[in-house]
């Protein structure tokens, strides 16, 4: 008999503890089939970040690295010196990696580290709670902002790769989403040019996923992929930001 499907071997068989209609567990198949494809998951390094995907170093069939709160990129960097024939990436949320990590982030992509950052902008805090992130939308109400999101006092949503694609040591940039099927095989590709960037030493490179957070937003799983795409997609537009492997055709 054909084989149709099969599992990757870049996951392992622990069950994923993510919330019903969460996708991170998308994305979570999505990196582990590009590492299986591109033959690299023998020499990868994942670090795993402060957050819902705070257990990612169970799930990857692949030498993992736990981060304090938003230092994934710190940690990436000091691997891929030590080992820079390993092929490192980190797996971040927008609390981990677009507040408390900002500063590491951006310094990451400004000295251009050859480190791959899988983003996931949920627009909100997920693992503690519902709490405003720098990601929310103006308007969004969470535990923090129960009258909306107000730019007066909670300022404007930081767009990570409208911002990171002014840095020189930025290599490829681009933002996706996972709400259907067709958005998804986007999505692969777009983790695998990232990956590519960092084996053909280019530079930094990071793919921001918009991911629905069903439990926080207080919806159903699918109103939570519909709010992906008729809210969180106008403020913050799919696309690629920065592309060097294209410039090099």
């Amino acid at each position: 008999m054909a084989v149709v499907f099969q599992k990757t071997k870049g996951l392992t068989d622990t069950p994923f503890h993510y919330c019903p209609g969460c996708t991170h567990g998308i994305v979570h198949r999505l990196v582990a089939e590009t590492m299986e494809e591109l033959g690299v998951l023998d020499k990868a390094i994942g670090v795993a970040p402060v957050g819902c995907a705070v257990f990612a170093y169970e799930y990857f069939n692949c030498d993992m690295q736990e981060a304090a709160h938003g230092r994934a990129p710190a940690v990436a960097t000091g691997i891929k010196r030590v080992h820079p024939d390993k092929i490192v990436f980190t797996y971040q949320g927008d609390g981990d990696l677009a507040a408390i990590g900002t500063a590491e982030t951006v310094h990451a992509a400004a000295r251009g580290e050859n480190i791959t950052v899988i983003f996931i902008n949920n627009a909100i805090y997920g693992m503690t709670g519902g709490q405003m992130a720098p990601t929310s939308l103006i308007g969004q109400e969470t535990l923090t902002t129960p009258y909306g999101r107000k730019p007066e006092t909670n300022g404007y949503p930081i767009k990570m790769c409208e911002m990171l694609s002014t840095l020189e040591g930025a290599a490829y940039i681009e933002r996706v989403s996972v709400y259907d099927v067709k958005h998804v095989l986007n999505a692969k590709k777009a983790i695998k040019n990232a990956f590519k960037a960092q084996i053909n030493k280019k530079g930094f490179s990071m793919i921001e996923v918009l991911s629905s957070c069903p439990t926080n937003w207080g919806m159903s799983p699918n109103e939570a992929l519909k709010w992906t795409k008729d809210k969180m997609e106008q403020y913050y537009p799919l696309g690629v930001y920065k592309n060097t492997l294209e410039e090099e055709k």
